[in-house]
C-alpha cells in the first residue's frame, strides 16, 4: 500500500483525490488547513494565504475557531472517503495537561484520529508542549508531529528530542526532517528509537537519501499537498532509493506499522 504520510486538506477535495490517482497513491494521513493556498488564483491572493500561515508557524496566531473550523472540516472529508483517509487533529499550542486531554478527548478521539499535528511551536516554545506528551501518554501515545524547519533551530529540535527521551512510548514524527538542520538531525536522533522522519519539504535529495540510508524503518514519504504533489514527492523518493524492499516501506509500509493500518 502506497501511503503519503502527510497532507492538508486541499479544496476543492475532488482535486486531492485526483492527485492522488495521479500519483497511484493509495491512502493518505490528512492533516487539517486553517489557510487554503492552492485556490489563490493570483499573486496577491496567495501572499494574503501564506501570511496567514506564516503567522500560525511563528506562533503569532493560534487560532481557536478556525481551528475547531478546520476539524469539523477534516472529519466530514474523511466521513465521505472513508477507505482514503487517514485523519491526524489539529490542537492549540500551549494547553495545560488536562486542557490537552479535553480537547484530545473532544476532537482527537471522538473524531478517530489517529494522531495529533501539524504542531508549530515557535522558536523558544518547544517545552510547551511537554503536556501534551503527558495526554498523549494517557490516551495511549498518539504520535505527535511537529513541523521542525524553519522557524525552528537545532537548539529547538534537540529541546524536541529530549522531551522524546523522557516519553519513550509516545511516537515523534519530525516534519520535514528538521529543516537546514537535517545532518544534525540525523546525528542526533540514532538512539531515540520513538523518533521517526517526515521527508517532505526537502530542500536537496541528498537530505532524505542519507535519512532512508541510515533510519530505513523510521522514514515516511509524504507530499505536504498541497506545498508539494504527491507524484512529485513519490518520484524523489523513488529516484534516490534503489532497494525495493526498502522503497515499500518508506512508501508506507513504515508509517502502516506505526498506526496499525
Amino acid at each position: 500500500m502506497i501511503i503519503d504520510s502527510h497532507a492538508h486538506v486541499m479544496l476543492p477535495s475532488e482535486r486531492q483525490l485526483q492527485l492522488m490517482e495521479e500519483a497511484k497513491v493509495d491512502c493518505t494521513i490528512l492533516f487539517t488547513s486553517t489557510i487554503h493556498p492552492e485556490t489563490a488564483t493570483n499573486m496577491q491572493a496567495l501572499e494574503t494565504e501564506l501570511n496567514s500561515l506564516y503567522d500560525i508557524v511563528n506562533g503569532v496566531k493560534n487560532p481557536l475557531n478556525e481551528r475547531i473550523h478546520a476539524t469539523t472540516e477534516l472529519a466530514q472529508i474523511i466521513k465521505e472517503n472513508p477507505t482514503k483517509y487517514i485523519g491526524f487533529g489539529s490542537i492549540p499550542f500551549g494547553l495545560s495537561y488536562h486542557e490537552n486531554l479535553e480537547w484530545i478527548n473532544k476532537y482527537i478521539l471522538a473524531n478517530d484520529f489517529r494522531g495529533i499535528g501539524e504542531l508549530t511551536p515557535g522558536s523558544g516554545q518547544v517545552s510547551q508542549l511537554e503536556p501534551l506528551f503527558l495526554a498523549s501518554r494517557e490516551v495511549g501515545n498518539l504520535p505527535l508531529w511537529v513541523h521542525t524547519f524553519l522557524p525552528l533551530n537545532f537548539e529547538d529540535i534537540k529541546a524536541l528530542l529530549i522531551l522524546a527521551k523522557k516519553y519513550p512510548s509516545v511516537p515523534l514524527i519530525l516534519g520535514h526532517l528538521g529543516g537546514i538542520h537535517w545532518l544534525n538531525t540525523l546525528k542526533a536522533i540514532r538512539d531515540i528509537r520513538n523518533i521517526y522522519l517526515d521527508l517532505s519539504a526537502t530542500f536537496t535529495t541528498i537530505a532524505p537519501s542519507f535519512a532512508i540510508r541510515e533510519y530505513p524503518e523510521r522514514t515516511f514519504f509524504s507530499s505536504d499537498a498541497p506545498y508539494c504533489s504527491p507524484l512529485t514527492a513519490r518520484t524523489i523518493i523513488e529516484q534516490i532509493v534503489s532497494d525495493p524492499h526498502i522503497l515499500a516501506q518508506v512508501l508506507g509500509g513504515n508509517i502502516a506499522r506505526l498506526l496499525n493500518i
